[in-house]
């Protein structure tokens, strides 16, 4: 028997589109408040809105855009900054700086680590552990990068003359503090804080060096965590697991990151290095394309400055110290 079928048996799904068509438009956020990331915490941001601590998530019209401590943000929905709300950061404000770093020196893609710091504080000890030459080279070339002021920060000169490890900085002429413990004080913290106030600094270093002591005495309810160094390894041990951007009482800001072990550079390009050093750039204008400015670079003009006696000693010392520079972007921070 043949069966003819009609409307009804005819079964319709129903459309999963909605009926709203849709738009590349995205709202303007014209009432969105402004705001200043100072933690980052599994995908949620710690914000600070008119002296209120907001906690917020990104937006998904922002999607993959990154949004770092520093970052001057926009933020829409509960800034009441009361217990349970969500806010959403809607707009991240173009960054004045970005200190950036690679994977490792063969990844070329670098991420941002922190936004907006106009300073970049070297933090290493003078002994136990001892300073590793190479990993502040190399974290003064991602300062030059990033168009960032540089300082370092020597701490433990009880345990070690700060003299000999200075020496091979001065012909960059890069600023240096100097601390030292005599019992529970911190000696030379006046000139770190002075050094620190007004402005924006992010502190970088190996574990174990005393940058968290430091944090905790520049802002005495930081209660950062404070490790100590492995007697047999000599390494420290992490204690912070986020940046964190914390208000110096004078004024200022101070972004405290967790210890590094290497800082990969692999973005830094001989170009980027060399726009640092403005007397050494316009000398370098005349060599060959695609000189790599090292001492075995082939008729690189650095070379004959040097050896027409125009560069003088201070010169052949900027040229030395910059090489250095340039050979540590890459092959490890030990």
């Amino acid at each position: 028997m043949t069966r003819h079928l009609d409307e009804s048996d005819i079964r319709i799904r129903p459309s999963r589109r909605g009926s709203r068509p849709r738009t590349k438009q995205r709202p303007a956020h014209d009432d969105a408040a402004r705001g200043f990331v100072v933690g980052v915490n599994r995908g949620r941001y710690d914000v600070l809105v008119d002296g209120r601590d907001v906690v917020a998530m990104k937006a998904r019209e922002l999607g993959r855009a990154s949004v770092v401590v520093g970052d001057d943000v926009a933020v829409v929905g509960d800034t009441s900054g009361a217990p349970g709300s969500l806010a959403r950061i809607v707009r991240v404000t173009p960054r004045r700086t970005a200190l950036r770093r690679s994977a490792d020196d063969i990844d070329a893609v670098e991420r941002v680590v922190v936004a907006n710091a106009d300073q970049l504080v070297i933090v290493t000890a003078l002994a136990d552990p001892e300073p590793r030459a190479r990993m502040v080279d190399r974290c003064l070339v991602a300062a030059y990068d990033a168009d960032m002021d540089a300082l370092l920060c020597l701490t433990k000169a009880d345990l070690a003359e700060p003299g000999p490890f200075l020496e091979q900085y001065t012909p960059l002429d890069v600023p240096a503090v100097v601390t030292r413990r005599e019992g529970e004080t911190i000696v030379g913290l006046d000139e770190v804080r002075d050094a620190l106030t007004g402005r924006t600094s992010v502190l970088i270093g190996h574990s174990g060096v005393g940058k968290s002591t430091l944090v905790n005495a520049l802002v005495p309810d930081a209660d950062r965590a404070v490790g100590r160094v492995n007697d047999v390894t000599g390494r420290g041990r992490h204690t912070s697991t986020s940046a964190v951007a914390l208000a110096l009482p004078g004024g200022g800001w101070v972004i405290d990151t967790p210890g590094v072990r290497s800082f990969g550079l692999a973005h830094v390009r001989e170009e980027d290095l060399l726009a640092a050093f403005a007397d050494l750039a316009e000398v370098a204008r005349e060599c060959p394309r695609g000189c790599t400015h090292l001492a075995d670079a082939p008729d690189c003009a650095l070379d004959d400055w040097i050896a027409s006696g125009e560069a003088g000693p201070r010169g052949e010392a900027r040229v030395v110290s910059f090489r250095r520079l340039l050979a540590h972007r890459s092959g490890g921070d030990e």
